[in-house]
């Protein structure tokens, strides 16, 4: 393996199937999935470029560079399931890389995470803007800010928080490139035009209480993606994996079933 190849850890037996996580985090993210899901599956966990236990090549911060790294170790075909900014990511790949993708499912992404005048349904940019700033200013904490607005309002918030917080940095601090370029990336990257081109099957899921991917989303993207499919989950925030982690599952595996 060449040193500038993400990390990824392969597990389970069945059809291939890459979980890919979000901004500040990194595979360790999927640990209360992982046992469930790799009966059915070959999970490939994947730390994007900066994150976790992979490093940050050169080159511009973009959802291509990201991609292309991701499909460097990829098995040759797969189901992607990307959450929030790793949605991006799988989303770019089964648009410019659709040989390479089985299927697609998002989690609590969207293909604009900021409010434009003819986007209301996303995150004001003057949220994205304090944390650039703050990012800056502090790192650790920045971080764990965000973390906890990602589990607010979720019926196991408490837990949702503590488990993000236990996580983020037991291989140590991100790369701080990759999370300020990350966010850069968050703020810029909008693939509403190209939504229509993702031709595999496409499942969006939500959380009816996240307040960085409104669920309201969800009925403007189906209108820019007519064939995709979505559900809601009534009682989730911004991570609906870690807190109905038995009905998140019973949804990935009825859609990769079908």
């Amino acid at each position: 393996m060449s040193k500038l190849e993400p990390y990824i850890e392969s597990i389970g037996q069945g059809p291939d199937l890459v979980l890919l996580h979000g901004w500040g985090l990194h595979s360790g993210i999927w640990e209360l999935m992982t046992e469930q899901l790799s009966k059915s599956y070959r999970l490939h966990l994947i730390d994007l470029p900066g994150f976790g236990r992979s490093p940050l090549p050169g080159g511009d911060y973009t959802v291509e560079l990201l991609s292309e790294q991701v499909l460097k170790v990829a098995p040759e075909k797969a189901h992607y399931l990307g959450w929030s900014m790793g949605g991006l990511v799988a989303t770019n790949i089964a648009i410019n890389h659709s040989h390479r993708v089985e299927s697609l499912i998002t989690v609590s992404s969207s293909p604009r995470f900021v409010q434009a005048d003819d986007w209301q349904h996303a995150m004001k940019p003057n949220i994205m803007d304090s944390f650039c700033r703050f990012l800056e200013e502090d790192y650790q904490g920045t971080i764990i800010r965000f973390l906890a607005i990602q589990a607010i309002g979720s019926e196991t918030q408490k837990e949702d928080i503590r488990r993000l917080r236990d996580t983020v940095f037991i291989h140590g601090m991100p790369a701080s490139r990759a999370l300020r370029e990350g966010l850069s990336l968050l703020n810029d990257v909008d693939f509403r035009s190209q939504l229509k081109d993702i031709t595999v099957p496409f499942l969006r899921l939500y959380g009816r209480l996240d307040s960085l991917v409104p669920a309201k989303a969800a009925e403007e993207v189906k209108k820019l993606s007519p064939h995709s499919e979505h559900h809601v989950f009534p009682k989730a925030s911004h991570a609906p994996f870690l807190s109905h982690t038995d009905q998140f599952i019973e949804k990935v595996n009825e859609f990769l079933a079908a």
